[in-house]
């Protein structure tokens, strides 16, 4: 779970952790069943309020950071991870599981995560840039120039950015 989340109108509030889950926890996230939507994971981890069991929510994808691949060995986990098709018989054994080398790249993809932009308010989901953004960017012939960077990405504009006064001495 990321140290701090965007929540609110325009994402402008910050906010430690979610709701359900506190700043820095560890979550797991199991093979995915449905789409739960875009931008959106199953992921599974203690309870803010419980810190002893295990629950299933759904979160945002966004606010999530530093992917890394851990062994299960908890039954409580892997009960939680296997949902619906854990069987009593195989407490500790953990359906559908991935080989660790396609959860690694899975991980590493997520960790070197580009993220998308917006031009003159517009998104342009096929342009991406990496984290921390460039101050100006050329896009098909034009200059685009950093307006500003926030917790929704990286806001570029058409116009240059203003000079500023200085008083002659």
């Amino acid at each position: 779970m990321a140290r701090e989340t965007a929540r609110g109108e325009s994402g402008l509030g910050i906010q430690h952790g979610t709701k359900y889950f506190p700043a820095n926890a560890l979550l797991w996230l199991p093979p995915v069943r449905w789409d739960p939507g875009h931008g959106r994971w199953p992921a599974v981890g203690r309870h803010r309020g419980n810190g002893r069991r295990y629950v299933n929510m759904i979160v945002r994808a966004d606010d999530l950071e530093n992917f890394r691949v851990k062994g299960v060995y908890s039954e409580g986990l892997v009960r939680s991870l296997n949902g619906y098709d854990h069987d009593p018989a195989a407490p500790r054994i953990l359906q559908n599981p991935w080989t660790r080398e396609r959860a690694q790249s899975w991980a590493d993809g997520r960790n070197q995560l580009r993220e998308g932009i917006l031009i003159d308010g517009q998104r342009q989901p096929r342009i991406s840039v990496p984290n921390p953004p460039p101050a100006e960017l050329h896009v098909g012939g034009e200059i685009l120039h950093l307006a500003h960077y926030g917790t929704r990405g990286a806001h570029y504009s058409r116009m240059p950015p203003p000079m500023e006064w200085a008083p002659d001495t």
